[in-house]
């Protein structure tokens, strides 16, 4: 039986957090119904199934990429590595990885990037359902020392009460400062906060 892992990352979009990449090999003995694409999930859906990949899978593992690596590498570069570690990190070594998107991590097995894989691969839907509820998590810690941003609600997207939140307050060390609307706010920071003007 030949060993497929599927890899996948969130956390690509936001304005700030590290980018989370999980790495799945599912046991055919063990099937579990509902994979998915993990946005097309309910949050509790995602819960559930994250806890039955967690039990059932022959071998899972969830890395990052830190926010100063992807200000140093670019967002592409460090989701690739995240995908790389979370490989590395499997108590099982695949024969094969699928990975989501178009680009292969550079990996010691051989790869095949699957376009919308996460659709159509069991493992890679496997795979993004652990990285975006562990980022989520992650997301929902930070918001409880960072309350002024509202992560818990956004998860760090650039939503409107995530830019009007980032012109009041600054950015954090959380912040992606090589991301154009934090970029933005760095260069020209807030000469008076909503207070001020209350």
């Amino acid at each position: 039986m030949s060993l497929v892992c599927g890899v996948d990352e969130a956390g690509r979009g936001p304005l700030c957090g590290p980018v989370v990449a999980a790495a799945v090999i599912l046991d055919p003995a063990r099937p579990i119904t509902g994979l998915a694409d993990s946005k097309k999930l309910s949050e509790k859906r995602r819960l559930q199934l994250a806890a039955e990949i967690r039990e059932k899978a022959l071998a899972w593992c969830v890395a990052e990429a830190s926010v100063e690596e992807i200000d140093r590498l670019n967002i592409l570069h460090a989701s690739m590595l995240a995908m790389e570690r979370a490989v590395a990190g499997l108590a099982v070594r695949p024969d094969k990885v699928l990975a989501d998107g178009n680009r292969c991590p550079r990996v010691p097995m051989p790869c095949e990037a699957v376009v919308k894989g996460d659709a159509l691969v069991p493992e890679i839907s496997a795979a993004s359902i652990l990285a975006k509820t562990v980022r989520d998590a992650l997301l929902v810690d930070l918001d409880r020392r960072y309350p002024q941003y509202g992560l818990a609600a956004h998860k760090g997207y650039p939503t409107a009460a995530h830019l009007a939140a980032l012109r009041a307050h600054g950015a954090s060390e959380l912040h992606r400062r090589s991301f154009g609307p934090v970029r933005d706010i760095l260069a020209n920071p807030p000469l008076w906060t909503e207070d001020d003007l209350a």
